[in-house]
């Protein structure tokens, strides 16, 4: 089935009857979604998108011979527009990073929606471009979707989540299995960006600086990384629970450790002196465009050159070491000669932040 794509009259604010599968719901799908999911929005014959048109439950897809990569995201953040992006931003890149750190291209997306009712179209369509843009600019297609709509006060507004789906590129991440002693940790740049706009924007507070989200996709990393490392050992990015959180998901249970060196830490002023205010420690802060790599410390310093050409990597840092001397404990060695060491993040400091 073929869609015709044209400008329906929508009503200002999203309504029970948006989600009940007649009419409404029909008209929100070709006037908004369809629209700027498709390949006339995308302006781009090579993202051309038929696997949407059919409007089907699920997609169609042609995939490149080879493994792929499944994953699916769901996105809640508040407020929902922060400095340096939106929900709709956020949950695009979000995903698009889950497959990436996992060494896929990122390929196709999924799109579902639960809309509070009363929310205003107006946000809505804005948030929708958004995803759009990011989709557009990231060479990945949102083929499939769905959306409900609920009684007032049953949700916050909006939440999404989108599925993704990439192909595994040569030279993929070959796992924990793989640590040696003596391997080196990246990380791509500033700790904590994302965390502390989102907090602050949130609160009212005015930082008085250009600090951002620093929420964006971190395939273009990725793919240098691999190019450059055949040996690369493993790859995350480090959102909820941050830094501290993801190392220690690195060797829970392992043969190694992690030690950190405090001074090489890539931490902007600002998410600095906001955490030391309010008693948060930066590195269990959320980040949403940043990438930890672990990989040999002979291809170390040839990685860390070509991230820091990238524009994305321009802060990146060597950061650490695994070693033998702390099986699955990640500690800090401080700039005034002390240590201490990082456990899991235990509560949630910022909650609704991706």
């Amino acid at each position: 089935m073929n869609i015709e794509l044209k400008s329906e009259k929508l009503s200002p604010q999203i309504t029970l009857a948006h989600g009940n599968g007649g009419k409404l719901t029909h008209d929100l799908i070709r006037s908004m979604f369809v629209t700027a999911f498709s390949a006339e929005a995308l302006s781009a014959e090579a993202l051309s998108n038929d696997a949407l048109s059919e409007l089907a439950d699920s997609a169609r897809l042609k995939l490149p011979e080879g493994e792929i990569v499944f994953t699916t995201d769901s996105h809640v953040v508040n407020p929902l527009f922060f400095p340096g992006g939106d929900i709709g931003k956020l949950a695009v890149c979000g995903t698009l990073n889950d497959l990436a750190v996992m060494g896929a291209k990122p390929l196709y997306l999924s799109c579902a929606l639960i809309i509070e009712e009363g929310f205003e179209t107006a946000l809505l369509k804005k948030i929708i471009d958004s995803m759009a843009e990011a989709a557009r600019q990231n060479g990945v297609r949102i083929v499939t979707g769905d959306t409900k709509v609920v009684e007032k006060g049953a949700a916050d507004k909006l939440f999404i989540n989108t599925a993704g789906i990439g192909v595994v590129l040569p030279g993929a991440p070959k796992g924990l299995k793989s640590f040696q002693a003596g391997d080196a940790v990246l990380v791509s740049g500033s700790l904590g960006d994302h965390g502390i706009a989102i907090y602050a924007g949130r609160e009212g507070i005015s930082l008085q600086t250009d600090l951002q989200s620093d929420c964006a996709c971190i395939f273009p990393l990725v793919e240098i990384a691999l190019k450059i490392c055949p040996e690369l050992r493993i790859m995350r990015d480090p959102t909820r629970g941050g830094l501290a959180t993801t190392l220690n998901e690195f060797v829970q249970g392992g043969r190694f450790g992690i030690e950190l060196d405090e001074r090489s830490l890539p931490i902007r002023d600002e998410v600095r002196g906001v955490c030391e205010i309010l008693g948060f420690d930066p590195l269990y802060v959320a980040n949403e465009g940043k990438l930890v790599l672990v990989l040999p410390q002979t291809s170390a310093p040839a990685v860390l050159e070509a991230l820091k050409l990238h524009p994305l990597g321009r802060k990146a840092a060597a950061i650490g070491r695994l070693t033998e001397r702390a099986p699955g404990r990640v500690y800090l060695k401080t700039d005034i000669g002390g240590e201490r060491v990082l456990d899991m993040l235990v509560g949630d400091m910022l909650p609704r932040i991706c």
